[in-house]
């Protein structure tokens, strides 16, 4: 059921966006997160850009067929599996996310190729054990197959890197190798002293529910890897060599990126 009273992230995100699945309660929390940070919409279109390039690296280049989207958030353009099967139409792409309003938006993350295969689980990251023992996904996925792993700015929801990194090291171990890590996660880096002030204030009155990391706690979570050039950045900067120029500031995307390959 939804829950009109409880900010979510994925409508606050789909707010920021510019959509128009998210309720009053998310556009409050995301015009007082705005205020603290007033480029939030272009640290989201840049995230959702860097989804693109990491998707069409994999499909092409890496030659990945599987795709686990968890942290899906409402369905948008560009999603994991209409960019992967643009250049595989056999690719195969397992979402999950914890909002019922997602579930009820899903057949538009179903519309999956003829070749390819689709779907949706409803579960939450801190419950990766629950994800990995669902049927529909072994249904879709073969796991003794390479699959990418696709964290999205969703990491940044779990409390405590050490335990973050517990999540992410489960799910990874349960892949093969030649698998591969997306992920993408707030910071504070670049911040100044007013910024940081702001969202202070927020996390004082319990109305920010992120978590930033700095660039070492983002890069250990792909500890054993191999971390895919050009390595970590702030997602605007990650193989944009082809997107409008000039690029954002990093200050004003404020989120970091990789893609790391399982050996």
């Amino acid at each position: 059921m939804v829950d009109e009273t409880r900010v979510h992230s994925a409508r606050r995100y789909n707010y920021w966006l510019g959509g128009k699945d998210n309720f009053a309660v998310d556009r409050e929390s995301g015009d007082q997160i705005a205020a603290a940070f007033p480029t939030i919409r272009t640290t989201a279109v840049e995230n959702r850009g860097f989804l693109r390039r990491a998707v069409t690296f994999l499909a092409g280049e890496a030659g990945i067929r599987q795709f686990l989207d968890i942290g899906t958030g409402l369905p948008t353009a560009n999603n994991t599996h209409e960019v992967a099967q643009r250049i595989a139409p056999d690719a195969r792409v397992v979402y999950v996310d914890n909002d019922p309003m997602v579930l009820s938006h899903a057949r538009a993350l179903l519309t999956s190729t003829p070749e390819g295969r689709t779907a949706y689980l409803e579960a939450d990251l801190r419950d990766p054990d629950k994800i990995l023992a669902d049927p529909a996904l072994h249904e879709i996925l073969d796991l003794g197959r390479p699959v990418a792993l696709m964290l999205i700015a969703v990491l940044h929801f779990v409390e405590g890197t050490d335990n973050a990194r517990h999540i992410v090291r489960t799910l990874l171990d349960a892949l093969p190798s030649g698998s591969y890590l997306v992920l993408s996660n707030g910071t504070s880096d670049f911040a100044d002293a007013e910024t940081r002030a702001r969202f202070d204030a927020l996390a004082k009155q319990g109305r920010l529910d992120a978590h930033p990391r700095t660039a070492d706690e983002v890069r250990s979570f792909a500890d054993g890897l191999e971390v895919v050039e050009p390595g970590l950045t702030v997602v605007s900067e990650w193989r944009a060599g082809d997107e409008s120029q000039p690029r954002p500031t990093p200050a004003e995307v404020a989120v970091y990126g990789l893609v790391a390959r399982k050996p």
